[in-house]
């Protein structure tokens, strides 16, 4: 046997206690155990594996003074191998084997192994508040990476799943897992993901899925989101038979989904749990309400300062009485009113959320208006921009329309309906100027593929024979 890690337990123990910190660490276990009648070293971290699982087995293997095992590896293996045992090569890999949640175990010769006993902490599958469905399953991603797996792998039981394990980042050594259809997948997609892996050269994934999105596509100032976040496996499992890649990265709920167009972020479970026509009803609402919340405050602002653009029939759309505070600096004020409104709502505590919008939207608002710094209508419309905004199914996405929104309202403002123009150009250049994973952003828009096209608008029936996006390069575009 090789790769003789330590001479002896005494200085095996020295050093784990050293490179550990046991004194200055409660939840690092180092203790002598007997397997038969073999000395060994269990080292393990209490909150990461299964307590009654170990003390059942080591309780089982103790020491029988009329049994000699005369090949350590075979026998260790033997009874260990259940729990997927593996002989580490180096101090390093028994390091973060221990680190990971696996026990690890030095026997007397020196020689190290890990086994799979992990039992990460965390909450059970449970609805996730932001893609909720009338009907459908319940269950969705928690914090745990081997419970996020098998949810997927609930879903897809094939053979040509995989789920590729990393360690990424120097110091923090976050786990992340690549998932795809081995038969389905585009390979360079792969590839350049594995690649992007290897580039990764940081402490840590501090916000775990969202860290590993900016260093991926190297975001900088983008305010779209590059990928797509979901927290039920039913849509990454539906992902993945497309032919996209999913990753799951460990401590976050959510799973990260590439390659993406804007249409995928505007797509919902709750329309592929009706009929064909309500799902495809609900689709073109929640489009409608995308380009409503855009461009409805610039528009209005337009019409209403601009009394010769709005005909005479429609004069009840523009302001009434007119406000000491110019109309431009009243929507900007009422429209960061409401973003505070919604960052407040995250820092308050549930039972007190309810009772802080009734204060903001109705007490406040009304006395604003009646001391004459906001007109009735501009409440009235930021509010129904505000309802458009939250119609948008992907919270990052609905964050970014928010600030195209405030750049278009800036432009009208300056330049008038020359304005309002000419940032929807600039805004939709941009848009199709995007290509993450040489991907473009607006397909199947821009560039514009008719049938692809009409199926993004139109929900079809699932029995009908729909082939795999072009844009994700399946290696099988017909679906089995």
């Amino acid at each position: 046997m090789t790769n003789k890690l330590f001479t002896s337990l005494d200085e095996a123990e020295r050093f784990l206690k050293a490179k550990f910190g046991v004194d200055e660490s409660f939840d690092v276990c180092i203790k002598r155990v007997y397997i038969k009648n073999m000395k060994a070293l269990c080292v393990y971290i209490s909150g990461l594996v299964s307590g009654d699982t170990i003390t059942e087995l080591l309780s089982n293997l103790q020491f029988e003074e009329d049994e000699d095992i005369a090949d350590e590896e075979a026998y260790f293996f033997a009874h260990f191998n259940f729990y997927g045992t593996d002989k580490m090569e180096s101090i390093e890999d028994f390091l973060l084997a221990v680190l990971s949640g696996r026990i690890g175990f030095i026997t007397e010769n020196g020689f190290c192994y890990g086994s799979e006993f992990r039992n990460y902490p965390g909450r059970n599958p449970e609805e996730p508040d932001n893609e909720k469905v009338i009907r459908g399953s319940r269950d969705g991603f928690a914090e745990n990476i081997i419970q996020n797996v098998a949810l997927i792998r609930r879903r897809i039981r094939s053979t040509e799943l995989r789920f590729q394990m990393f360690q990424i980042s120097n110091v923090g050594k976050t786990d992340v897992s690549i998932c795809y259809l081995n038969d389905i997948v585009n390979t360079d997609h792969l590839q350049w993901v594995r690649e992007r892996f290897k580039q990764i050269d940081h402490d840590g994934l501090t916000m775990a899925d969202k860290s590993l999105e900016e260093w991926l596509f190297k975001q900088k100032f983008h305010p779209l989101p590059f990928v797509r976040y979901s927290e039920r496996p039913d849509i990454v499992a539906a992902h993945l038979l497309e032919g996209h890649i999913a990753i799951v990265v460990d401590t976050s709920p959510s799973v990260m989904l590439m390659p993406v167009t804007m249409f995928h972020l505007l797509q919902h479970a709750e329309e592929y749990r009706q009929a064909p026509l309500i799902g495809s009803m609900m689709r073109l609402l929640r489009y409608m309400a995308m380009i409503l919340s855009l461009v409805l405050l610039p528009l209005w602002y337009i019409l209403s300062t601009d009394n010769h653009l709005l005909p005479e029939n429609l004069s009840f759309l523009g302001v009434a009485e007119p406000s000491n505070v110019p109309l431009f600096l009243q929507i900007i004020i009422a429209d960061l009113g409401i973003e505070y409104l919604r960052i407040a709502a995250i820092h308050t505590p549930t039972p007190l959320s309810t009772a802080m919008g009734l204060i903001a939207g109705i007490i406040i608002g009304q006395i604003a208006i009646d001391v004459g710094l906001f007109s009735s209508e501009v409440v009235l419309y930021t509010a129904i921009a505000a309802i458009f905004t939250f119609a948008i199914p992907n919270y990052e996405l609905s964050v970014s329309i928010k600030v195209f929104r405030i750049f278009i309202l800036i432009m009208t403002a300056i330049l008038g309906i020359n304005g309002l123009f000419i940032s929807l150009f600039i805004v939709f250049s941009y848009l199709c100027s995007l290509r993450p994973m040489q991907v473009p952003y607006m397909w199947p828009l821009v560039p514009f593929f008719p049938k692809a096209f009409l199926r993004v608008i139109i929900r079809f029936p699932m029995s009908d024979d729909a082939p795999r996006p072009f844009v994700v390069g399946a290696k099988q575009r017909k679906r089995v």
